[in-house]
């Protein structure tokens, strides 16, 4: 059985950021599997207070099983880093929470956030992904891919830090309905376009990112590694 990881900072990056392609690869038979290690909601108050945030955490967590179950996923875990501030956790505890998931899984294909997102915990996450996945002699990941979430990889200015370069793309022309539905079940966390976290907007980008590569839908990744 061929097994993905999605590994996310906060619920509803995991679909911005690749869920069409991983309706796709659900289609096509393989495991995917989601890791989600932020809670996504308390960085709205001025300090940390979970309790705070009992109700919507909830609903947070609702809204992303369901948009998982649309996808397809074979299963979805999350946990409670703080939301935007996980640049006060030690980063060996990222590690180690990504490398339980990997020990767990054994995913030959993984997926996490670009090096260059201006959100801090997309940045510390990638960096833990890649401690985790350092390809030691019969280590499962073959596949590595970085893939972009609106309304934090593009806010970064090309000036300011790494580019975005797609290299990598899964024609997902079949799939946008799913990934759009289950950006819906997470409406909440959705936002009117023009803002790019908008379902017009995921589509508008889906759209010319297969434009690019000659198909009517694509997601696109930046290439970490692949080993034949």
């Amino acid at each position: 059985m061929n097994t993905a990881l999605v590994i996310a900072a906060h619920p509803d990056d995991e679909v911005l950021g690749c869920g069409a392609t991983m309706a796709r690869l659900a289609a096509e038979g393989w495991d995917v599997h989601v890791l989600i290690v932020a809670e996504g909601a308390t960085s709205r108050s001025a300090t940390r207070n979970p309790a705070l945030h009992e109700g919507e955490l909830s609903d947070l967590a609702n809204c992303a099983a369901a948009a998982n179950r649309i996808l397809g996923s074979a299963s979805l875990k999350l946990h409670s880093l703080p939301d935007n501030r996980m640049d006060g956790v030690n980063l060996l505890d990222v590690v180690k929470l990504v490398e339980a998931e990997i020990d767990c899984r054994k995913p030959r294909l993984v997926f996490t956030h670009h090096a260059g997102d201006l959100n801090i915990d997309h940045r510390i996450l990638h960096d833990a992904v890649i401690a985790a996945c350092r390809p030691q002699p019969r280590h499962p990941v073959k596949n590595l891919l970085f893939f972009e979430v609106p309304s934090s990889t593009e806010w970064r200015p090309p000036a300011s830090g790494l580019v975005f370069a797609p290299n990598y793309f899964y024609d997902v022309t079949g799939y946008m309905v799913q990934k759009l539905d289950a950006l819906r079940a997470y409406g909440p966390e959705m936002r009117s376009f023009p803002h790019p976290r908008s379902l017009e907007a995921a589509e508008h980008l889906a759209r010319w990112r297969g434009a690019t590569v000659g198909c009517s839908a694509a997601e696109a990744f930046m290439l970490g590694r692949s080993i034949i």
